[in-house]
């Protein structure tokens, strides 16, 4: 079944008084207290997010109200400007609520992030996005991943094309794992002219253009509810000065050193927050549960005290791990471990806790199997395990060489 995306144009904000009041000072006492009664109300809903599996989209109109989906953006044009610990802080609280959510505010804070920063796009444009996640709380992502190439990380053309014709692009194509796409106000669309020498770069495309609609919906084990349907792109038109950084393709340099740490602090950020809600529940239950054959609960027992403990073990290792890299503590040349550390240990803590809790932790009336499901996304996000491992082996040689020499 396809369908075109809903209608979500949006209005002007109907801004939150109190949470604006909360998160003025976003190092403040108020801003974590308002953050961790946001997290228990997420939580309250994950689980009939999960089973629709429906979009959060009260979820993001609740951060739409606090001013946070212009949390990144500079505040010369409205925004909060935060700096990546702030950021870190909020990812955190959302995450432990509803994991979704989280990767869709994510994917709104990295593009806001850099995006004045890019040179290559018009200044006009970069204002009027950016004023209007201020203004409407608009969101915008990056649509990169297709059904023939896949990840665009191993390199590859794009089989989206744009065509000239006069003072208007013609898009066609379409796009896998779009994550956010029922809520999206713009999409940056990656793609490739149609030019003998083909160029490729972004063309952003705003969700009320003619000729756009959904494919395949999203169905996949984990994260269910963020919306990261196929989008279908046929004879769409994009203004000229919306086709932005063309270039001729060339050799992979990787996306800038400021990118990098925030993607690979925020996105495992992610899956720690999922590995903390997992806990939390285990806690609870283990605290609670009382066999019949032992007369206390199970949290008694060594065991349970243990799992405990080598759960805790992993998270507090997460902690160090993640505010290091908020902090600027680690080189950029590491980032990429914290968010092969940071998501290994945040899956390794919630099978511990499944082991232990046995068919309870696997019941779905229990939380701790979407957790579970949740967690095991982690994997999916680029870089990759075998490319953050191979690329960490080959400078461990390449500085052995060059002590060497």
């Amino acid at each position: 079944m396809t369908r075109r995306p809903p209608d979500t144009a949006l209005a002007e904000v109907e801004r939150d008084p109190a949470a604006l009041a909360a998160l003025a000072d976003l190092d403040a006492d108020a801003a974590q207290t308002w953050l961790d009664a946001l997290s228990a109300q997420f939580a309250a809903g994950a689980a009939e997010l999960d089973a629709g599996p429906h979009f959060p989209h009260e979820n993001l109109a609740h951060l739409r109200r606090a001013g946070l989906l212009s949390l990144t953006v500079p505040r010369v044009l409205g925004g909060h400007e935060a700096t990546l610990a702030q950021t870190l802080r909020v990812v955190r609280a959302i995450a432990r609520g509803e994991p979704s959510t989280a990767l869709i505010f994510v994917m709104q804070c990295l593009y806001h992030v850099r995006l004045q920063a890019n040179q290559n796009w018009p200044a006009a444009l970069k204002e009027r996005v950016a004023r209007d996640a201020v203004e409407r709380g608009a969101l915008i992502n990056s649509l990169r991943v297709e059904p023939e190439l896949g990840s665009p990380s191993r390199g590859g053309l794009p089989a989206t094309v744009g065509r000239r014709d006069g003072q208007r692009w013609i898009l066609n194509g379409r796009k896998l794992y779009s994550t956010g796409s029922p809520g999206l106000t713009w999409l940056a669309v990656w793609g490739r002219t149609d030019e003998a020498t083909p160029r490729v770069g972004t063309w952003l495309v705003h969700r009320d253009s003619p000729g756009m609609r959904f494919g395949a919906p999203w169905n996949h084990l984990g994260m269910r509810a963020t919306g990261s349907h196929e989008v279908i792109f046929e004879n769409v038109e994009v203004p000229l000065e919306y086709a932005v950084d063309l270039q001729v393709p060339g050799p992979a340099n990787g996306m800038d050193p400021v990118t990098a740490v925030w993607m690979n602090v925020l996105l495992p950020a992610i899956y720690d927050g999922v590995a903390r809600a997992a806990r939390d529940w285990f806690v609870q239950w283990a605290a609670t549960r009382v066999p019949s054959g032992l007369d206390a609960p199970l949290s008694s027992l060594d065991s349970f005290q243990q799992t405990v403990g080598r759960i805790d073990a992993l998270l507090i290792a997460n902690r160090v791990l993640l505010d290091a890299g908020a902090s600027g503590a680690m080189p950029v040349s590491e980032a990429q471990a914290i968010k092969y550390l940071v998501s290994r240990n945040a899956i390794d803590a919630v099978q511990h806790a499944l082991e232990a809790s046995s068919n309870p932790g696997l019941s779905r009336d229990n939380p701790l199997e979407r957790h579970y499901r949740d967690v095991l996304c982690a994997r999916i996000h680029t870089p990759q395990n075998d490319s953050v491992l191979g690329a960490l082996g080959r400078a461990a040689f390449a500085g052995h060489g060059a002590a060497a020499s």
